[in-house]
């Protein structure tokens, strides 16, 4: 399907919530430095599944995982791995933007201040690196001081992918990040992950088909916890291999 090498990669993971099976069985291999959609219904185990890539379903009470996920070939499901060194490596951000309640500048320099670092020179240069690559600094340069709460949603969505990258993260997942944002807002976290790939591997949850089709260039359909197809992008939407495919994307149902 594709020569472009994976950051991560699942093996046979089956999820379980309690008695409840979230996920079944899924195999799935993300291309390095590229953007992988995952699409599929309500409850279909969409947020469950991104939530692998960085062992958060890890703090849901009840939960066991079977199989394996890789970071660099690296298992992530062992006794022996750093989980809050793993969360460094595989940040997140979710649907609805979570500023801490402190200033914009400080939002930014929470996760370098975490891991040790300072310095107010080192500090004031990655806050100012973060925001420009979120692109975001033109806007809030002024306002490094004032609560990131005074930040329009947008804003402060993008904020929250600022302080990811304060940390330095290898991939970075992205519950619906748009959800509850107005169309030029969405426009521009579109144009930011696009930004972003460069540097970074891009995992994103979303229910809109048509923010899938523009922004992502592997798109992972699932269905009740299974996977049906996955491939690039511009094929499962414009050729999808199986009718299921074509029946959610066409919005036949679900």
């Amino acid at each position: 399907m594709t020569s472009i090498a994976a950051k991560m990669r699942t093996e046979s993971v089956s999820l379980f919530y309690g008695k409840n099976q979230a996920l079944k069985q899924v195999t799935l291999s993300i291309p390095r430095n590229q953007i992988t959609a995952i699409i599929g219904p309500s409850g279909c185990g969409k947020s469950s599944f991104l939530r692998l890539f960085n062992r958060m379903n890890d703090l849901i009470p009840s939960t066991k995982v079977e199989g394996q996920v890789y970071l660099e070939e690296q298992p992530i499901y062992n006794a022996r791995i750093d989980v809050v060194e793993l969360r460094k490596k595989v940040g997140m951000v979710f649907q609805k933007p979570n500023p801490f309640p402190m200033s914009v500048f400080d939002n930014v320099a929470y996760g370098p201040r975490v891991h040790g670092i300072k310095d107010r020179v080192h500090l004031e240069e990655i806050v100012e690196r973060c925001l420009k690559q979120a692109a975001l600094w033109d806007e809030i340069k002024d306002k490094l001081k004032t609560s990131a709460l005074s930040l329009s949603g947008g804003q402060q969505q993008r904020l929250c992918i600022a302080r990811v990258l304060a940390v330095e993260p290898e991939v970075i997942l992205l519950d619906e990040p748009c959800s509850s944002l107005d169309p030029i807002s969405t426009m521009r976290i579109e144009d930011l992950m696009q930004e972003l790939k460069r540097g970074y591997t891009l995992i994103i949850v979303t229910h809109n088909m048509q923010q899938a089709a523009r922004a992502s260039d592997f798109t992972a359909f699932l269905l009740a916890g299974e996977l049906i197809e996955f491939g690039p992008t511009k094929e499962l939407f414009t050729a999808p291999r199986d009718s299921r495919t074509e029946g959610y994307i066409t919005g036949r149902w679900g």
